[in-house]
């Protein structure tokens, strides 16, 4: 995050995108929010709603990548899911520019931290639970007294299979993800009457800079050179550097599916699983015995 920049400051779009849109689909009414657009599946959503005539408030961690989206004929603007200031900038200005009201939210914002969970110093998986679970909470958190005050709102919780199920040499990401599950199973429990959807979809392999980011962190926070897992590790880091994707890998679109049924249908499904990996590894999970389904995840993650 640029410490300097001003988080909740909005970037507008340019006025014949949101005439055309408008005459399009007419919902432009309706204002959503969607965290982690800089590219990827994030990026895909925003500018997949704003098509469908939603006035979307893509946010993204670092300011450079403001003007970018701005391009593309979206409203953008700066949040740091690890700064509570920025949250709090963020859906101030949002709020201020709705009137107050909101249609939707879409947690998409997330990283993955690559490595043995006896790597992972306390700091580092600090870290990953601070943008993957603690700010989507305190974000969601403030935004559903608004949806409450309207009786109607939509939550969508970009999770993973590996809030499902997991893998090794992920367990940061793995925790975050098992985490957000519950906390949205919870929330939806003790939304039921409002008038508040929460729904949770939980892509396999998607085409996105997931993989490139990952490694990013892998090489800032592991110390691979002393650790037991040396071995396993230069499988991990061949995986990562490889500009080949894993089998079955799927475009953001197929994400973006899912979100416009959570986001449309009167009675959105709790989860949407997306991609064969997906499907398969969440009911062998419910199947198998815990020890079978240990031996067939170490086989299939090689």
């Amino acid at each position: 995050m640029s410490r300097g920049s001003n988080p909740g400051k909005l970037i507008g779009v340019a006025s014949h995108g949101n005439q055309a849109l408008t005459s399009v689909t007419g919902q432009n009414d309706k204002s959503v929010v969607v965290t982690g657009c800089s590219s990827g599946i994030g990026r895909c959503i925003a500018l997949g709603l704003a098509n469908r005539g939603y006035r979307v408030f893509a946010t993204v961690r670092q300011h450079k990548d403001i003007d970018a989206l701005a391009r593309d004929g979206l409203t953008s603007l700066q949040l740091d899911l690890s700064v509570p200031a920025s949250i709090d900038q963020a859906v101030s200005a949002v709020l201020r520019h709705t009137g107050g009201k909101l249609y939707a939210l879409i947690n998409n914002g997330a990283y993955g931290q690559p490595g043995a969970v006896e790597d992972l110093s306390r700091d580092v998986l600090r870290a990953q639970f601070e943008a993957n679970l603690f700010g989507t909470h305190e974000l969601t958190a403030r935004l559903i007294p608004v949806f409450r005050e309207q009786g109607t709102g939509r939550i969508v919780q970009i999770s993973s299979i590996l809030g499902l199920v997991c893998l090794a040499y992920r367990g940061a990401y793995n925790a975050s993800k098992y985490a957000l599950e519950a906390l949205s199973d919870t929330m939806r429990l003790e939304l039921q009457g409002t008038g508040i959807f929460v729904s949770l979809i939980e892509p396999g392999p998607i085409e996105s800079r997931f993989r490139a980011n990952a490694y990013r962190y892998y090489q800032a926070n592991i110390d691979h050179t002393h650790s037991a897992h040396q071995e396993s590790y230069r499988r991990v880091e061949r995986r990562l550097a490889s500009a080949q994707d894993a089998s079955f890998t799927l475009p953001a679109a197929a994400v973006l599916d899912k979100v416009i049924h959570a986001v449309e249908s009167p009675k959105p499904r709790i989860r949407y699983l997306v991609t064969v990996p997906a499907h398969g590894l969440a009911r062998l999970k419910r199947w198998l015995p815990d020890r079978w389904m240990d031996h067939f995840i170490r086989q299939f993650a090689g």
